[in-house]
């Protein structure tokens, strides 16, 4: 398949991590999937990111890792960049998604510290550098330490901006002081995307020099994330506050019904539920909410002035 966008440098902008609409525990709901591209599209993000945190790529199969990229590839048509995550304890089956997405017609590739060991940042860089060679797309770094047990440290983070392949870092470990220490790293080199994770950080970072966020909210609101970036890398502290406090609300109404951090995927998926755009079935071992909690998401979700559709579930 032909890579029809480009990957800019820097990445400038919202790269939503997609959700994964799941029908079965090993099985997409293509329906809900279709919905979802086309709703997050429609606002005009810099790029789509898939088999994320957020869409959790570590919980499903690899065939069904495989088909969830040709389908949004096909679909997606080189609207935006296409970043697939391939984060995994094999660096074997990383390499392999991550030829697999290239030959779907991906623009990136998206790869945090690999879960379960605890190795040292010199193992780490080098690390990166045999799978930097060895990957055919751009690669994105990914600071997780919340799930990899591991950061990339500034230093390190410093040595792999050596390595011409790697063009970026994302970082979800919503530490700003780390954030401005990588920020005086990437002065050094324009062409290298900082991206940050945590939405309610989002205003912010960009006002100070982010070149935009991966925000999850952007499922459910992607105009909204949009317009806080645009807002915010414009200087408009007075409109990126107002918009500013509406992500504030979501994470607050939204995220907050199951107290464990996989709450903001489960009210997530809940939530596109109640909107009629896909299913609301997490990847095992989460569950989904059951009928009071999504009864609490409903009367969010019109506290929040969103539309609720009433499907087969009770809304």
């Amino acid at each position: 398949m032909t890579n029809k966008a480009s990957l800019p440098r820097p990445l400038r902008g919202i790269v939503p991590p997609m959700v994964t609409p799941l029908a079965e525990r090993d099985a997409l709901d293509v329906p809900g999937l279709e919905r979802l591209v086309e709703h997050i599209l429609a606002a005009g993000p810099a790029g789509l990111f898939i088999l994320g945190t957020t869409g959790e790529g570590p919980s499903l199969s690899y065939r069904l890792r495989h088909e969830l990229i040709d389908r949004v590839a096909e679909q997606v048509a080189g609207r935006v960049p296409l970043l697939v995550g391939i984060t995994d304890t094999a660096s074997v089956e990383a390499v392999e998604v991550a030829d697999y997405a290239a030959d779907a017609g991906a623009q990136a590739v998206v790869l945090a510290p690999p879960p379960y060991f605890r190795v040292g940042q010199d193992d780490l860089v080098e690390y990166v550098r045999h799978m930097a060679a060895e990957l055919p797309l751009p690669v994105f770094l990914y600071n997780m330490p919340s799930c990899t047990k591991l950061a990339f440290e500034p230093e390190t983070v410093r040595r792999l901006m050596e390595v011409p392949n790697v063009v970026g870092l994302k970082d979800s470990s919503g530490d700003m002081i780390y954030f401005h220490r990588i920020r005086e790293l990437v002065a050094e080199r324009p062409d290298f995307s900082l991206l940050l994770g945590p939405e309610e950080l989002l205003a912010e970072a960009v006002l100070l020099g982010a070149h935009g966020g991966v925000s999850g909210g952007a499922n459910l609101c992607p105009q909204l994330y949009v317009d806080l970036y645009r807002a915010a890398a414009a200087g408009q502290v007075d409109r990126a506050a107002g918009l500013h406090a509406k992500v504030i609300r979501i994470s607050e109404s939204i995220y907050t019904v199951d107290p464990h951090g996989s709450g903001v995927i489960k009210g997530l998926k809940c939530a596109l539920s109640c909107l009629g755009i896909c299913s609301d079935l997490p990847a095992e071992p989460l569950q989904p909410f059951a009928d009071a909690q999504r009864k609490l998401i409903v009367e969010r979700l019109e506290e929040l002035r969103l539309p609720v559709e009433v499907g087969d579930r009770p809304c």
